[in-house]
């Protein structure tokens, strides 16, 4: 649990205040070696859950398309959903740095557009700094969105935004050449000014030499052990739920750190065969009483109601049934043979 400080840190369980994290913040733990947490977060009570834990980074990330809404790739994401999203993670959570993912579409056309996409980003949903996905392709428009004046994280490796390009949720620079791309992908973002960039699903030397070259920190997510810091999406790391483009199962590089999924599925099953037998709601979960007085004039307006409305029923059905016997005898002769019959008899 937290508390808040007469400045406004919030003070965790360890008894240590946190402060509001920076972009500089972060480069600051880089040059004296602390590592750097970030986890993937889509609502108020994951961002409170992060708030609590003293994380220093939480993602927007454009992942909450297939974690949260059931897509099949990041790709359907609009910026409207992230900014959705973004609010409710913001209202959870103070101290992190608050990341938001720009979604595919948003950036690619032109280094204007990123930036606009940026500032309705920082406007509507108070996020602290965006990140978007690519290497040397986006290095104008991160530079233009940090002299617009907002932080940028960079992301390179595994883009999942690019799947169409890419072929699939596939591994990165295991070739030389690759590797050596990757490498210059995130110089030129740095160079830009890229305060930060995440190296996703690369092998862990080639991680570890981009973040011995870089003066700005990493972020890794399935790229070892030798980042300035580790991502992990919320849902993963409490094996609360699996993703259709991990077939189904939690991703390789993710640990569980608790398995909140199987004591989800308990809780809900116990749940539903309690209701089934009538053990819940018990008298416990009843709370809320009435007086013996005040439920005797309740039963005594039942009972009065009850007979109200047997006088209102028989009155309805003699109104039913003398329109039933004017419809009978209005219909006679007016439709096929019955009319044809009737017709004839008259004749």
């Amino acid at each position: 649990m937290t508390r808040l400080t007469a400045l406004g840190k919030r003070v965790l369980s360890s008894g240590s205040a946190q402060a509001k994290m920076s972009a500089i913040a972060l480069q600051r733990k880089k040059r004296l070696g602390e590592r750097i947490t970030m986890v993937t977060a889509y609502d108020y009570p994951s961002a409170l859950h992060c708030e609590r834990a003293g994380i220093d980074v939480i993602l927007v990330g454009d992942s909450l398309g297939m974690v949260e809404l059931g897509y099949s790739t990041t790709q359907p994401v609009t910026l409207d959903e992230m900014i959705h999203h973004a609010k409710a993670v913001g209202r959870g959570a103070q101290s992190p740095l608050l990341v938001g993912d720009l979604p595919f579409g948003t950036y690619e056309v032109s280094p204007a557009q990123g930036l606009e996409s940026a500032y309705r980003y920082v406007k509507e949903a108070g996020v602290d700094c965006v990140k978007l996905e690519g290497g040397r392709m986006r290095a104008d428009t991160v530079r233009k969105i940090v002299d617009g004046g907002v932080a940028v994280m960079g992301h390179v490796g595994l883009t999942p935004q690019h799947i169409s390009v890419l072929g699939g949720f596939r591994a990165q620079g295991r070739t030389a050449a690759k590797a050596r791309m990757i490498l210059d992908d995130a110089l030129a973002l740095q160079d830009a000014g890229a305060f930060a960039i995440v190296i996703e699903c690369v092998p862990a030397p080639v991680a570890a030499a981009i973040t011995a070259e870089l003066e700005i920190p990493t972020i890794g997510i399935g790229a070892g052990g030798g980042t300035d810091g580790q991502v992990l999406v919320y849902h993963d790391m409490l094996g609360m739920t699996t993703h259709p483009h991990y077939k189904q199962f939690i991703p390789k590089f993710c640990k569980s750190f608790v398995d909140c999924g199987s004591l989800v599925a308990e809780g809900l099953e116990a749940y539903k065969a309690q209701v089934q037998s009538g053990a819940f709601p018990a008298d416990d979960h009843s709370p809320y009483k009435m007086s013996a007085a005040e439920l005797e004039v309740f039963d005594r307006m039942l009972a009065e109601r009850k007979q109200g409305s047997a006088d209102v029923d028989e009155r309805r059905a003699k109104i039913k049934r003398r329109i039933g016997e004017a419809d009978e005898y209005e219909t006679v002769g007016l439709y096929g043979d019955q009319g044809s019959s009737q017709e004839g008899s008259r004749s």
